[in-house]
């Protein structure tokens, strides 16, 4: 596979992307448990499954909104060999089953392709819904380590949690100095277990001291003081909070009002959310947690997404989902555009899996040889009073080995 640069000119986005190996029938991948869909009429049809509405709903809205600037683009300039890409949308509602449901009927509606979640329990079914069918799934903004486990066909556009908990310990220990950290854990989702352990075991690794873990169930815990009060009896001088924004504000707010206070707050992705700002309060502000990008870089694929974002919705993506999601489809319909003959699921993923050297806005995308599991960069981010995101700290996944 070569590389090489092409614009996306109906809005003005200009990215470079690795091109593939023109692909017919499996390329590299192997076939999961159904037989795919072969595209038909004058449309190639792709899915999004996204969180439209519950509590996860600002995720969702941003990367509806990703996915959809790409495809316009797409369109605007001409389509793919002279077919239009039709998005087919399903809402998972925040919801695991209900992102599986609206998986199977994208698939049953002849999307090639699908994109989505966010939160990993939600993409975790959808990987199931696709396995079973032979449809590849390009994950945005899921990080658990185990969701390409899932099937042959799984792919992601964003790091895993183990290499975001590494950068944070790294980050902790070396940058801030905090020698002393206690875990605060969402028992009831994996993504925030798996983190908390790898936070922990690269953390104890470089010399610090978890002092304390303390756990609490998202979606159903609202009030966190008797946990505050026993990680304060335990004189962290910082606190890794590996949950979602829906628990991480309140917690923070929260721990200031029982004394706990002089002690850096740090996360994870699951933090990336305006509201974190609202439901946390000046508690927050000053808080570190690990991004995929930053809106602040000065990147030109970084710049080129948002003049074409704001030009079409008139604001900024509220959250880092934005940028993945469009890259989540630009290399979906990257490789469509590498398919000869016939654009069947099959073709796409063989396709997916040669994939290299892709300018993405959150970085550089690789495929090829990586299990789905691309090797990104991460940025580690501090919240600002305004909502912002002060880009602090690179890493590349070499730095945390």
């Amino acid at each position: 596979m070569k590389r090489r640069s092409f614009l996306y000119i109906a809005l003005g986005a200009v990215f470079g992307a690795g091109i593939l190996a023109g692909c017919s029938g499996g390329g590299s991948s192997e076939s999961g448990g159904g037989t795919g869909t072969t595209a038909t009429g004058d449309t190639i049809k792709i899915g999004l499954v996204a969180s439209l509405n519950g509590d996860q709903r600002p995720w969702g809205v941003d990367s509806e909104r990703g996915v959809r600037l790409l495809v316009d683009q797409i369109n605007e300039a001409g389509g793919v060999n002279g077919k239009k890409i039709e998005l087919l949308v399903g809402d998972s509602n925040s919801d695991p089953q209900i992102g599986k449901s609206a998986t199977e009927k994208l698939i049953s509606d002849g999307a090639v392709v699908v994109l989505g979640e966010v939160a990993s329990g939600i993409t975790a079914q959808m990987a199931i819904a696709c396995t079973e069918k032979g449809i590849p799934l390009v994950a945005i903004g899921a990080t658990r380590d185990d969701i390409s486990d899932k099937g042959p066909d799984i792919f992601r556009v964003c790091y895993r949690d183990s290499f975001q908990g590494p950068v944070m310990a790294k980050f902790a220990f070396e940058e801030l100095g905090l020698k002393r950290v206690a875990l605060m854990t969402d028992k009831k989702i994996p993504y925030s277990t798996g983190l908390s352990n790898s936070f922990r075991d690269y953390y104890t690794m470089l010399g610090g001291e978890i002092v304390d873990e303390q756990f609490y169930e998202g979606g159903s815990s609202t009030q966190f003081n008797a946990q505050l009060t026993n990680l304060k009896g335990k004189n962290p001088d910082g606190v890794f909070l590996s949950g979602y924004f829906t628990e991480v504000g309140p917690i923070v707010r929260q721990a200031s009002q029982v004394g706990l206070t002089n002690v850096k707050f740090m996360g994870g992705d699951g933090w990336d959310s305006k509201e974190i700002i609202n439901s946390g309060g000046e508690a927050i502000v000053g808080g570190y947690f690990c991004n995929h990008y930053s809106d602040q870089e000065d990147r030109p694929e970084v710049k080129a997404f948002l003049d074409a974002f704001v030009a079409k919705y008139n604001e900024r993506p509220g959250t880092t989902m934005g940028a993945l999601a469009y890259d989540a489809a630009a290399v979906a319909v990257e490789a469509i555009k590498a398919v000869t003959g016939d654009v069947s699921s099959k073709a796409v993923a063989g396709a997916l899996h040669n994939l290299e050297n892709f300018k993405g806005v959150s970085g550089d995308i690789t495929f090829k040889g990586q299990g789905g599991n691309p090797p990104k960069r991460a940025l580690v981010v501090e919240l600002q009073a305004d909502g912002t995101q002060k880009p602090v700290k690179a890493y590349a996944p070499t730095d945390v080995k």
